[in-house]
């Protein structure tokens, strides 16, 4: 009987994310910026902040922005949302899908990424003191995060597998 109620469970479950994956997609979609660093001692960190809602491990996201690309959109929220200034590479290295949840719906949203290089971190910005912020390894952040897709971005992610870092050099060490 309770494995018969765990299959139901399932089998709605299924139903209502295919129903939401086919409704309207394209404007069910947003941006993000992989905020990342290479530390002095040459390891790999990524920041993650805490959402606004919930205060889950999130990376700096939010929906497309009229007039500008995409890649020029995601790296606006990493200076908003984390105060962020780097260089954005120009090309998604991904994307990763989440349930979006709010007061009147669940949208099943799709999260188009770009890769940002943090230069530095500017001393006020706009949603400053509203969330919290750090810097982790590959692996702990890719642990941190809920969602599986954005997790694995994370522990497959290499600056020198981009374009704009591997034609710059910037990343190689010299013998």
């Amino acid at each position: 009987m309770a494995h018969h109620h765990r299959q139901d469970r399932q089998t709605m479950f299924s139903i209502s994310a295919e129903h939401l994956k086919k409704s309207s997609v394209d404007e069910n979609r947003q941006v993000a910026a992989l905020v990342f660093r290479v530390s002095e001692n040459g390891r790999l960190e990524f920041l993650l902040m805490t959402s606004l809602g919930t205060g889950r491990a999130v990376i700096p996201k939010g929906w497309p922005m009229k007039g500008l690309p995409d890649h020029e959109a995601a790296a606006t929220e990493a200076y908003e949302e984390a105060g962020i200034v780097g260089d954005i590479g120009r090309t998604s290295i991904g994307s990763y899908e989440y349930l979006k949840c709010t007061t009147s719906n669940i949208k099943l949203v799709s999260v188009e990424v770009f890769p940002l290089r943090a230069k530095r971190q500017r001393k006020t910005w706009p949603e400053r003191g509203r969330r919290e912020l750090g810097w982790f390894s590959p692996e702990d952040a890719a642990n941190l995060v809920s969602e599986p897709g954005l997790s694995r971005l994370l522990r497959a992610f290499h600056p020198m597998a981009t374009d704009e870092w591997a034609r710059s050099g910037a990343d190689r060490k010299l013998p």
